[in-house]
């Protein structure tokens, strides 16, 4: 082993570059990040030389020419200056790492102005040597890469191709620009624009900019604020039968910073586990903000990585606000349709802003919908749901003094224009022709209605079929026997190999034994930890009218008429899209009406 030595300022650089600069794309997010926090409301980036030519200009408030060099130095920083600061970052950079890492792995010229002075000062940086001049520039900040990592060959070995290394950019303006609707973006690759905003300030138009129209229709707004916790959360989540193969179009930040954080994560799926299909995954776009004190973001060199002081409150806070707004399509529907129909102040949103409430939309509203209803002597609600259940006048909720209070109000009744294939109800809607599944709409319906009951009322069986199973079948029934009859099932096992139902929910009473006990044990069998929800989910499968059914006009309407009633109209239980509109414009423009 050879002598101790004490090494070069470039080499330390270089080794601190390998944490904080691992390819183009890094280079980008700390440079981009730094005209953010310079209060910069228009950011230009060009990119081209295969993403190691860089250009990142700004006309944010520019460096102070005493403090150039010094920006240029390791651990230099305008943005904290004691270690009680690291508990309340509010910039989005904050070490004083990037650009003495970046001058050491790439030729750097930046020019700079702030309003106090007529010139600008440019700076030239090559193998961590800085030199600077005198020049006329506009207020703001050009920084220029050049030759990234010419230095450093390996590094270069281990990039992606050009096209690969540029997706990952792209992938980061995207995300700054949703964040920061009010800055204006541009990104060019090889001289050709590939991203344009323009800093409105309005998220639902930076979406529409960054993705498209059709992306944004399939979005529900979320915005809820407890002021107690000091925990705030905006942005747009998409609507169930929206959905993506990944979590690719998972945006979700904290604080205004791009973060990928498992909390967040575990809240989003467990709202979506059973509105959406397998393997199927939402469209998010979600901005919490929370107290700095309360949050941790001096984690990871790469900052994307938060702890939490109150892990479970961030969880509750993100599900319940996410559970809101898919829940609150009715309301939001209402505010759109003719002034005769719109009720009075029936936006939950509007409410929770108003009154600073949180409300618990899950609350046991069920008997409200179902036609039947009675205390036993021990004050327990039964509940029963016929075949078909017929609601004359559909009722709306509005959070008021931390209880849902009942609202009737009237509603334009749909226009059914008939039934298709004896499975899909037609209905005319002014966007367009609504198309609905029959069995999904009801499904939806009778689960929702089924998981808000206390009790279920049962139908008990005088005679029944003698059902087969096998022995692993009996453990798997007997050991969830409590939780099947507390969804109205009770089963008696005559032997090791054989069984018969004593009850099954009344809803189900006119379906086959054997065919109940088959959907209960395919669905609960490969989902140990979910049973009750899958024993919810196989009910109403079964009780919901089948496909290839035919209605008559008052059953159809009386199936769509419930399930607008659904506070999560979007998919049934299993995630299946429940309805389809194909827009009128769409219609006309195939019969060349749109002229």
């Amino acid at each position: 082993m050879g002598r101790i030595i004490q090494l070069s300022k470039n080499v330390i650089n270089q080794i601190a570059a390998g944490e904080v600069i691992e390819r183009p794309y890094s280079v980008v997010k700390e440079l981009v990040e730094n005209s953010v926090d310079a209060g910069a409301k228009r950011i230009s980036i060009e990119i081209s030389n295969e993403c190691r030519n860089i250009r990142v200009a700004d006309n944010g408030s520019g460096i102070h020419p005493d403090d150039i060099l010094l920006a240029f130095s390791k651990h230099a920083t305008s943005k904290i200056q004691t270690g009680e600061d690291l508990y309340n970052v509010k910039t989005m950079g904050f070490r004083g790492e990037a650009l003495a890492s970046i001058i050491s792995i790439s030729k750097l010229t930046c020019i700079t102005r702030t309003k106090d002075f007529e010139t600008g000062v440019k700076v030239e940086c090559e193998n961590s040597e800085v030199k600077q001049s005198k020049t006329g520039c506009a207020i703001g900040t050009i920084m220029e890469i050049r030759d990234l990592f010419y230095n450093l060959p390996a590094r270069l070995k281990f990039l992606k191709s050009p096209k690969t290394e540029f997706a990952y950019i792209s992938e980061l303006i995207h995300s700054l620009a949703l964040v920061h609707p009010d800055v204006a973006f541009e990104l060019k690759n090889n001289g050709k624009a590939t991203i344009k905003t323009t800093g409105q300030g309005n998220l639902a138009i930076a979406l529409k900019e960054v993705f498209s129209e059709d992306v944004s229709k399939n979005f529900r707004e979320v915005l809820k604020t407890d002021k107690l916790s000091g925990l705030k959360i905006s942005g747009y989540v998409s609507t169930p039968n929206y959905t993506r193969a990944s979590k690719k179009d998972y945006y979700t930040y904290v604080n205004s910073r791009v973060v990928k954080c498992p909390v967040f994560q575990k809240s989003i799926d467990t709202v979506y586990k059973n509105l959406t299909g397998n393997s199927r995954y939402p469209f998010i776009v979600l901005n919490l903000e929370v107290p700095p004190e309360d949050v941790d973001v001096n984690v990871h060199p790469t900052k994307k990585e938060v702890r939490y002081k109150n892990t479970n409150q961030i969880f509750n806070f993100i599900y319940s606000a996410i559970d809101g707004a898919l829940s609150s399509r009715i309301e939001r529907e209402q505010e759109s349709k003719k002034e005769e129909f719109v009720p009075k102040e029936t936006s939950v949103r509007a409410e929770i802003q108003k009154d600073e409430i949180e409300v618990d939309i899950s609350s046991d509203i069920s008997s409200i919908f179902a036609p039947k209803s009675f205390e036993t002597e021990n004050n327990e609600k039964i509940v029963s749901f016929p075949k078909r259940v017929v609601n004359t006048e559909p009722t709306y909720f509005t959070p008021k003094q931390s209880k849902l209070i009942e609202e009737k109000v009237p509603v334009a009744e749909d226009v059914i224009i008939g039934q298709y294939k004896k499975t899909y109800i037609l209905i005319e809607r002014e966007e367009g022709l609504e198309i609905v599944d029959q069995h999904i709409a009801e499904e939806r319906f009778i689960y929702e209605q089924l998981k808000k009951s206390k009790n279920i009322d049962c139908q008990l069986l005088f005679i029944s079929d003698v059902l087969e199973i096998s022995p692993s079948d009996k453990e798997l029934l007997e050991t969830n026997k409590d939780k099947l009859e507390k969804f109205g099932y009770q089963l008696d096992f005559i032997s090791d190999h054989e069984v018969i139902f004593r009850k099954v929910p009344q809803i189900l009473s006119r379906v086959a034994p054997k065919d109940i006990l088959a959907d209960i044990l395919e669905h609960i069998s490969g989902d140990i930890d979910n049973i009750e929800e899958q024993i919810l989910i196989t009910t109403s499968c079964k009780a919901a009218v089948k496909a290839n059914t035919y209605l008559n006009q008052f059953q159809m309407q009386e199936i769509i008429r419930n399930w607008r009633t659904c506070e999560k109209p979007f998919t049934c239980p299993h995630g299946r899209p429940i309805s389809h509109i194909i827009e009128h414009k769409d219609l006309a423009k195939f019969f060349q009406r749109n002229k």
